[in-house]
C-alpha cells in the first residue's frame, strides 16, 4: 500500500467510525437508534449520547483543519464539519429531542472536556461559524458540569480543559483555580522518565495516553502564558510527551497488536492519542521519524479492525479491543465510551505535504529488531 492510499484509508476508517454518530445526531435522532449496551444499562442512557459526540469529535477534529487536501477530501472535510457543527447544537439545545446530560451524576465532566478538548482541535471550523446566541447555548451547558467536583485523579484535567475552552472563548467566569489546581497536582504526580501517575497510585494502563498528557500538554499550550508558574511547565511537558510517544512507538509488534494491559481497552488504539498528538505536533523523539510512525498506527488500524463484529449489523462500534469482546468492559463502558479510538487519528491534521504523509514507509522500532535484525541504538529514559 502506497502513503498516498495509506492516507484514504485513514480518512475511509475514521469517516466509517463517526459516520453513525455524527449523521444521527445532525438529524436528531441519535438518542432514538443509538444501541443501549453496556453492563450498566442506565449508564447508557444516561451518558453514552455525550460520550458517543465528545470522542468522535476529539480524534476527527484536527482533520477538519487539516491544508492542502485533494478535492475529494476537501468535500468530506466539510461536510463532516458540517456535521459536527449540527451534532454540537442539537446536543446542547434543550429544545432537542437529542439534547444530552451535562448536568447529572459525575460523568458529563469527563465528556464536557473531551467536546471541549475537540473544539479547540478545529476552532476555525467548531466554533467560529456559530452565531453569538449559539456560542452562548453551548457555554451554558458547559457551565453546568460545575456543580460537581472532579475525582482526584486525571478527572482534574477535565474540568481544567472545560476552564481552558472558556478561555479561549473569552468567558470572564473561567476559573483559573481549576486550571492551576490539575496542572501543579499533575506535576507532583509526575514519576519520571515520561510518565504520570493516575492520582496518588500508579496504574498500569493506557490513561496517560487517552488523557493525561495530550490534555495536560493542550492545556499548557493554550493557557500557559496566563501565569509564569504555568508557563514554566511548558518545556518540560513537550518533553515528556515526546519521550512516552517513544515508548508507545515501541510497545507496537511488528504485526500491529499492542499489550492487553490495565482499564478501557474498548477505547482500541485510541490508547495511541499520545503518539499521534506528538506525530500531529512534529514532536517525535530523537531517532522516531514520521513515517514510521505512520506506518506503525497504520498497522494497529488494520490489526484492530480486521476483527469480526467491530461494528454491529446498524455500523455502530461493538464494545471490545478487538471485535465484539463486552467482557473485556469496566461498569463504566457504554456504546459511547468505545468513540474515543478515533484520538489516533490525529495526524490527519497535517498537510499530505508533510513528512508524517510525503516520506517512504518505514519500519517501526519493532520490525525493526524483530523482523530485521538491526543494530538499533540503546534507549535511554529522559532527564528533565
Amino acid at each position: 500500500m502506497c502513503h498516498e492510499d495509506v492516507r484514504e484509508y485513514w480518512v475511509h476508517t475514521l469517516t466509517q467510525i463517526a459516520q453513525p454518530v455524527l449523521e444521527n445526531f445532525a438529524k436528531e435522532t441519535f438518542c432514538k437508534t443509538m444501541p443501549q449496551k453496556g453492563k450498566e444499562l442506565w449508564r447508557c442512557k444516561e451518558f453514552a449520547p455525550l460520550e458517543a459526540l465528545s470522542r468522535t469529535i476529539v480524534g476527527l477534529a484536527p482533520w477538519l483543519a487539516a491544508p492542502d487536501t485533494c478535492e475529494k477530501e476537501a468535500q468530506l472535510q466539510e461536510q463532516y464539519a458540517d456535521l459536527c457543527r449540527k451534532a454540537i447544537l442539537n446536543a446542547t439545545n434543550p429544545n432537542s429531542p437529542d439534547y444530552v446530560n451535562f448536568s447529572r451524576d459525575f460523568q458529563p465532566i469527563v465528556d464536557t472536556a473531551f467536546l471541549c478538548h475537540g473544539i479547540l482541535r478545529a476552532p476555525k471550523q467548531l466554533w467560529e461559524p456559530f452565531t453569538p446566541e449559539q456560542k452562548k447555548q453551548v457555554m451554558d451547558a458547559l457551565r453546568l458540569t460545575r456543580s460537581r467536583k472532579p475525582v482526584f485523579s486525571n478527572w482534574l484535567l477535565f474540568s481544567a480543559m472545560t476552564e481552558t475552552f472558556l478561555r479561549y472563548a473569552e468567558q470572564p467566569d473561567w476559573d483559573p483555580m481549576r486550571v492551576d489546581y490539575a496542572i501543579k497536582q499533575h506535576f507532583q504526580w509526575y514519576l519520571g522518565d515520561g510518565v504520570f501517575s493516575d492520582g496518588p497510585d500508579f496504574h498500569w494502563d493506557y490513561y496517560n495516553s487517552f488523557v493525561i498528557q495530550p490534555m495536560l500538554w493542550d492545556i499548557l499550550r493554550l493557557a500557559g502564558d496566563e501565569y509564569p508558574d504555568w508557563n514554566k511547565h511548558k518545556e518540560p511537558m513537550k518533553k515528556i510527551i515526546s519521550r512516552y510517544a517513544g515508548v508507545l512507538e515501541r510497545m507496537i509488534a511488528p504485526d500491529g497488536s499492542f499489550p492487553v494491559i490495565g482499564r478501557s481497552l474498548p477505547y482500541r488504539f485510541g490508547a495511541f492519542q499520545a503518539l499521534a498528538q506528538a506525530a500531529l505536533d512534529e514532536n517525535l523523539p530523537e531517532g522516531v521519524c514520521p513515517a514510521q510512525v505512520r506506518c506503525a498506527l497504520t498497522a494497529v488500524m488494520k490489526k484492530v479492525m480486521s476483527a469480526p463484529d467491530t461494528f454491529d449489523q446498524d455500523g455502530w462500534l461493538n464494545i471490545g479491543l478487538y471485535g465484539n469482546q463486552p467482557d473485556i468492559a469496566e461498569i463504566y463502558i457504554t456504546t459511547g465510551s468505545s468513540y474515543l479510538c478515533t484520538a489516533a487519528f490525529l495526524p490527519l491534521g497535517l498537510s499530505p505535504k508533510a513528512a508524517f504523509w510525503a516520506d517512504p514507509d518505514a519500519p517501526w522500532t519493532s520490525v525493526q529488531v524483530w523482523q530485521q535484525g538491526k543494530n538499533l541504538a540503546a534507549d535511554h529514559a529522559l532527564e528533565l
